[in-house]
This record gives C-alpha cells, sequence and structure tokens, in this order.
C-alpha cells in the first residue's frame, strides 16, 4: 500500500456509477491526483491523455507488484482488485521478462491470424441475429445477453477450447471479480470460485488435449524449457479468457446502444459518408470498455510538473477509458459520440509494451456483430427510448449492463 496522505483525497467509487464525471473531475486538478482505492489502497489516478502516453511507454512505470510496490505486504485478504493487480502472468511482468512471456501469446493475436477467424465470427453472428430476427412482432431482445456476450464468450472460448459445460460458470466468475466494491469477505469467495473454476478448466485440458489456446500452454515453450508452472497457467487463462471476451462484449453493447441514440448515423452509414470502422473507432473513444487498469508502480520518483511527484513505489492507476475524453485531445465535444469525427484517437486498449493483444480481435467482433446486426435488421430500435440504461457496478470496466432493443425484420 502506499503511505497514507498528508490531507484526505477522494474516494474513487468503486462502483463507477459516473465514471466520466469523476475522470473529467481528476483531470481537472492535476496530471496525477491521489486517490483511495478498495483496501484503502492510496494510489495514483492519471486521467490526461497525454500523461497516460507517457506513462505507459516510461520504464520507470511497471506493472510488477512483486518487485516494485513495497505496500504488497500490507494489502488484505480478499482485497477485490487483487485478482487483476496481483495476477502472475505477464500482464504483471516488467522489462525484458515481460517482453519474454508476452511473446509466446502475441502471435495467436496477430492481425493475419484474427483475420483467420472472421468466418467463424460471421457465422456465430449469423446465427445470434437470425435468432432475434424470427422473434415475434412486438417482442423485445437484450442485445447483451444475446449478441454481444453469446458471440465474444463463443469466439473466445473457441480459441482456448473451453469445454460448452464450463462456458457459462466460468463467465460468471470472472464478471464477479470485476466488482472492486465487494467486502474482503465476499472478496476471498469470488476469488475462490473463480480459482476451482479456473483448476477445472486446466484439468479438462490436461485430460483432454487438442488443437486449442490452453493446450498449447500446457506443452513447454521449448524443447530446454519446463511447462508453465500451474499457478501461472490459471492466471494467464483467467487474463486470456476474461480480456478476451469483457472488452468485446462492453464494446459491442455500448456501440449499438450509441447508434439506437444517434440513428442520424445510421443513415451517414447508408449513403457511405462514414463506414462501420469510424462507429467502432468512435465507441473507443467516447466509451471505451475498460476505464481503470489497476494497478502500475513508480521504479523511481517521476516528477509530472505542475507540483506533482510520484515516488519510488507509489502505485498508479491509468484511466485508460478516460483518454478519449480528454478536451486538450479533442476540444471540439469531448463527451459527443461523432462518428463523422476526423480525429478520434483513444487509448482504449492501452499503450506502449502493455498493449492489449486482443485489439484486433475485438475490432474484428464489434465490426461483424454490428455489420450483421444492422444489416439484418435496419429497422431495430429501443425498447425504451430516452431511458437510460443500468451501468456495469464497476471501475475497471465499463458498459450497459443490459440493452432491451424491438428487432424489426425488414
Amino acid at each position: 500500500m502506499s503511505s497514507a496522505p498528508d490531507r484526505q483525497c477522494p474516494v474513487l467509487d468503486p462502483t463507477g456509477r459516473a465514471l466520466h464525471a469523476e475522470a473529467a473531475a481528476l483531470r481537472a486538478e492535476g496530471p496525477a491526483v491521489l486517490v483511495e482505492l478498495p483496501g484503502p489502497v492510496h494510489a495514483w489516478s492519471v486521467t490526461r491523455h497525454s500523461v497516460i502516453q507517457a506513462l505507459t511507454g516510461d520504464p520507470r512505470v511497471s506493472r510488477d507488484a512483486r518487485r516494485h510496490w513495497p505496500g504488497l505486504a500490507e494489502v488484505p485478504a480478499g482485497w477485490p482488485l487483487g485478482p487483476i493487480a496481483l495476477q502472475d502472468n505477464f500482464f504483471n511482468r516488467y522489462g525484458e521478462e515481460h517482453r519474454a512471456s508476452r511473446r509466446r501469446m502475441a502471435p495467436s493475436f496477430s492481425p493475419r491470424r484474427v483475420e483467420r477467424m472472421r468466418p467463424q465470427v460471421q457465422a456465430t453472428a449469423d446465427l445470434l441475429v437470425e435468432r432475434l430476427a424470427a422473434l415475434p412482432p412486438g417482442a423485445t431482445a437484450d442485445v447483451r445477453r444475446e449478441l454481444a456476450l453469446p458471440l465474444t464468450m463463443t469466439v473466445i472460448c473457441d480459441l482456448f477450447g473451453v469445454p460448452d459445460h464450463l462456458r457459462e460458470k466460468l463467465g460468471i466468475a470472472i464478471d464477479a471479480v470485476l466488482d472492486p466494491s465487494v467486502d474482503p469477505e465476499r472478496g476471498l469467495a469470488i476469488q475462490a470460485e473463480l480459482h476451482e473454476r479456473l483448476t477445472e478448466l486446466m484439468r479438462y485440458k490436461k485430460g483432454h488435449p487438442a488443437a486449442d489456446l490452453t493446450s498449447d500452454l500446457l506443452l513447454p515453450s521449448a524443447p530446454d524449457q519446463e511447462p508453465i508452472p500451474d499457478p501461472v497457467l490459471l492466471d494467464t487463462l483467467f487474463l486470456m479468457i476474461g480480456a478476451g471476451y469483457e472488452t468485446a462484449v462492453n464494446l459491442i453493447t455500448s456501440a449499438v446502444q450509441a447508434l439506437l441514440v444517434h440513428p442520424e448515423y445510421l443513415t451517414l452509414i447508408q449513403d457511405g459518408t462514414i463506414g462501420w470502422e469510424d462507429v467502432v473507432e468512435e465507441t473507443l473513444r467516447v466509451d471505451g470498455p475498460v476505464m481503470y487498469v489497476p494497478l502500475r508502480y513508480a521504479v523511481e520518483d517521476i516528477d509530472l510538473g505542475e507540483g506533482v511527484v510520484i515516488k519510488k513505489g507509489d502505485p498508479i492507476i491509468i484511466g485508460f477509458g478516460a483518454a478519449g475524453r480528454d478536451p486538450e485531445r479533442h476540444p471540439d465535444g469531448p463527451d459527443r459520440f461523432d462518428p463523422a469525427r476526423t480525429d478520434k484517437e483513444h487509448l482504449a486498449f492501452g499503450h506502449g509494451p502493455h498493449f492489449c493483444l486482443g485489439a484486433h480481435l475485438a475490432r474484428l467482433e464489434a465490426n461483424v456483430a454490428l455489420t450483421t446486426l444492422f444489416g439484418r435488421l435496419p429497422d431495430l430500435a429501443l425498447a425504451n427510448p430516452g431511458e437510460q440504461s443500468a451501468r456495469i457496478r464497476s471501475f475497471i470496466v465499463t458498459g450497459p449492463v443490459n440493452l432491451a432493443v424491438v428487432p424489426r425484420p425488414a
């Protein structure tokens, strides 16, 4: 943990009720602001686009809590941020150790490999959208539960060889750890459940190896190497399966919501003024699926200017989802969804050495989901126009909990 601040600092709302308003207030206060996280842990919140870019590419910033966070020993059992901040895999490695570990997974998510998955993604999307089109007139459907979630879960679970009987249980366990508002007792129970589900997957794949990424990870990376230790393998599976569907689920649901709230952009797509890629990138900018990624640590003192110095060993929490709304980077209506804008730069998939491996796959899934949904159901409408959808209870991921629509086949 970081040392207690000299003065009372803002408490980052773990339920994420007003993420962007909260981020805007922190952004206005300085290049980094000391905030209180569950634990309590005190960390520097960074929400400015330029500062996020600088810090995530700075070798003086590490993700390795075991090497660079003196306060790690004080973290309580059941700490709700633990499954992400303390997972033991390449996500939380530093320097060459991170690069070497990442190289094993990176080829499987290259643009060329991902493009080969397009027919599978398209076939799954076609099936799911046809089910929506077959609903009786006036019936409502939840885009998240009936399109975004099954599409992305099917793709990532097929890739990692997750058997059908484990998919729903594993998804529920992963979703549960993304709520940082739970108390330590509940946190321990959630973490135990996740560990049990991942262990079940690992045991199954050891007994049923196949042509999938889990089976590949069970093998040594080279003839003279040992296999990945089981605890590291479990954390790697959590990272790759969880990140592999959670971001894309929220991206797809948020994009559909934005287009139905602003149907004028559907007209611009139809006449060729903008493309589906514009919608995907603007959704990533204005409502990226990941808000904060905990945690990083200062390897040495870092002077950010404006009187802000992050001391060696201090935790840092990066607001990637806030970067796209930074008025310094996007002065023209940063909070407004506008896929026709020229500059849609964002940091929704991170920046620097830890840039998200699954970015190409998430973009492909979103593009296929949107083109298939609106191509088959061009008159799709919100079931409750003007009503705000409830948001996911988290400051880690963000998006609508559900999105009720009325399918209207052409």
